[in-house]
């Protein structure tokens, strides 16, 4: 019989799932409509190859959850969850190359997206290729054949990705940057569509509140990692990498609010 830590690990791990399905469909649009598409979180976009390995991984972490439900093992489900915590609250590196959760619900409208994306159900995973039985002596191996230069198109090639900038004109531009606090600002304000002039499109676009049982749960998690010592800087990031917590900005919103609230329960 499944524990509730099983049925939060399925659930979470079919989550996954479904946004990674929706990735695999944005894979074909162009960086100006993927932007728009989603209220997406401060991130890089990922290639196609990377959402087919996640996509590939998270269906034998579930096929393994669920051959560890059929033996009854009640532990595993229970060592997952906390090895999740642990990777939010401590392996955390404030890096944007990440899958963000893509959700149906919180998918936007965008004028002849229709068209260009690929059906995930029409593309089947690609397997990663099975290496060939062959003697080790005169067979060359994966990484020999990536280290020759000779060889165009390799694996040390194909999946290298060229960072995209936005052309800057000849008399206004200046001297780069090489501080990576900068360049995030300057690469995600590329990327921000215009904001709406008259205030209805204002509202259509303003992202949506946070509940009243999220911002309970924001505050419970910011006043646990204020005891754990960690500083007041540090917690929405923290929050924000933690499974089913809202976007950045909402947390920060949040903990700006509730201050005085968040001091109070964590004893300060």
């Amino acid at each position: 019989m499944a524990t509730p830590a099983d049925q939060r690990i399925i659930e979470l791990l079919d989550k996954w799932l479904s946004s990674l399905d929706l990735h695999l469909k944005y894979s074909s649009l162009d960086d100006d409509t993927y932007w728009k598409m989603q209220p997406w979180v401060e991130h890089q976009r990922p290639s196609r190859w990377i959402i087919d390995l996640a996509r590939q991984k998270t269906l034998a972490l579930r096929k393994e959850v669920q051959k560890r439900i059929d033996s009854q093992d009640a532990g595993f489900s229970d060592a997952l969850e906390l090895m999740t915590f642990l990777a939010n609250l401590v392996g955390s590196q404030h890096i944007e190359r990440f899958i963000p959760l893509a959700d149906t619900q919180s998918e936007r409208w965008v004028a002849k997206a229709a068209a260009k994306m690929t059906p995930a159900a029409a593309e089947e995973t690609r397997e990663m290729p099975a290496p060939a039985a062959a003697d080790s002596a005169t067979q060359p191996t994966a990484t020999m054949d990536m280290l020759r230069p000779e060889k165009p198109g390799t694996a040390a090639t194909a999946t290298r990705e060229m960072p995209r900038f936005t052309a800057v004109p000849a008399a206004t531009a200046k001297s780069p940057v090489t501080t990576e606090q900068v360049t995030r600002v300057e690469r995600k304000a590329a990327r921000t569509p215009p904001k709406a002039t008259s205030r209805g499109s204002a509202r259509a676009d303003a992202p949506p509140p946070v509940s009243g049982e999220m911002s309970e749960q924001i505050i419970a998690d910011a006043a646990r990692l204020m005891q754990w010592g960690r500083k007041w800087y540090e917690l929405a990031e923290l929050i924000s990498r933690m499974a089913d917590r809202p976007p950045l900005p909402d947390v920060r919103r949040v903990l700006k609010d509730q201050k005085s609230a968040i001091e109070k329960l964590a004893g300060r």
